[in-house]
């Protein structure tokens, strides 16, 4: 696929530099870059690299157009306006529609116009799928499924029975949605399973990354709200709620019956409990473990920063030695008839 400059800046609401006439072929990274190839700068600190950049055109913005002589393109975000340039070029999308001749569909099924169905992939009675989804090889959607159009699903993914889909989800390989929630009850001689009757349902444009997994509800539904990006490996347990445009980055673990806000950021590797609630707006960074609800937006953390291990090491000790220290502390202030952190004096009740 082709196109110039000028069309880009028609298509994308863009302004135009330079020669509008340049014909793009691709895109490109801004270094070495790439003849024929559309390339961004949003970072300043990168401007030096404008110079010496092969590419045919860069998109960047109006403070950094004097830096770079050549065709251009101007937006006011020029990260996101590469982003959406960009899936002009993006192949890999692409299918046959039709049913492949090694998929099993089931003859009570509902596929729409321009679906395409892999090689292995089975499709059981009463499962919906929108107009120009794609389910890639090795998929299993189980009864009664729905699948929302223009939707695509790589490859070996597993969809639950009753499982709703909504239109444009994207889901990476090895994906397993509305697997058994991990609902037990103890008895005498170990564990009994309970039953999982929920489902899970997931909104409109939500991406879900490799072998992540989203449990069924125990009789409620979980629940993925229009817009929520979810990493690779995610652990989303039965009846959680994600808010709309809530971003979930790797190996977050999240325990049964807890809600994110939306408009959410969880870094990689969070645990976050059960039966919390996360309010809208809410950053969480790295390696934070979440016990408590958080009600109010803001950036929250708990993960010690990386240190050298000798650094470390003393840190932990001091940790170690809080509750001795304190016990110290508590008897000096009992000695001098102080108040003690808590604002009450030895003997006295606390209130509140």
């Amino acid at each position: 696929m082709r196109w110039t400059v000028a069309q880009l800046a028609q298509k994308f609401g863009l302004e135009a530099a330079g020669d509008a006439d340049t014909v793009i072929d691709g895109v490109c990274a801004l270094q070495p870059g790439r003849a024929g190839a559309l390339t961004f700068l949003a970072d300043p600190r990168y401007a030096a690299q404008l110079e010496t950049t092969t590419a045919a055109a860069v998109l960047l913005s109006a403070r950094d157009r004097s830096r770079f002589a050549g065709p251009a393109l101007i937006a006011k975000d020029p990260a996101l306006a590469f982003a959406r340039v960009a899936e002009l070029f993006d192949s890999s999308r692409e299918f046959t529609a039709g049913v492949h001749a090694a998929a099993t569909v089931a003859a009570g099924a509902r596929l729409g116009a321009g679906v395409g169905i892999g090689p292995h992939a089975v499709v059981e009675e009463g499962v919906e799928i929108g107009d120009g989804s794609w389910i890639g090889p090795g998929c299993v959607i189980r009864r009664d499924a729905r699948i929302g159009a223009h939707s695509r699903l790589e490859a070996n993914i597993y969809v639950g029975e009753r499982c709703e889909l909504g239109s444009r989800t994207s889901v990476l390989a090895g994906a397993v949605i509305g697997s058994r929630g991990f609902g037990l009850a103890r008895a005498p001689d170990g564990w009994i399973e309970v039953p999982q009757l929920g489902k899970v349902v997931i909104g409109d444009d939500v991406e879900i990354g490799a072998n992540t997994c989203i449990d069924r509800g125990a009789l409620d539904d979980t629940v993925i709200e229009n817009g929520v990006k979810l990493d690779n490996m995610v652990q989303i347990a039965h009846n959680c709620r994600i808010g709309a445009h809530t971003a979930i980055a790797a190996c977050v673990g999240m325990a049964g019956s807890t809600t994110i806000g939306q408009r959410c950021m969880i870094a990689g590797a969070c645990g976050i409990g059960g039966h919390l609630k996360i309010a809208d707006d809410v950053v969480i960074l790295g390696f934070t473990m979440v016990t408590k609800s958080l009600t109010k937006p803001g950036v929250y953390g708990s993960g010690l920063p990386v240190l050298p291990a000798r650094d470390w090491r003393k840190q932990v000790a001091r940790v170690h030695r809080l509750k001795r220290l304190e016990e110290r502390i508590e008897q000096v202030e009992a000695a001098l008839q102080l108040k003690s952190a808590h604002g009450k004096q030895e003997g006295e009740e606390e209130h509140g």
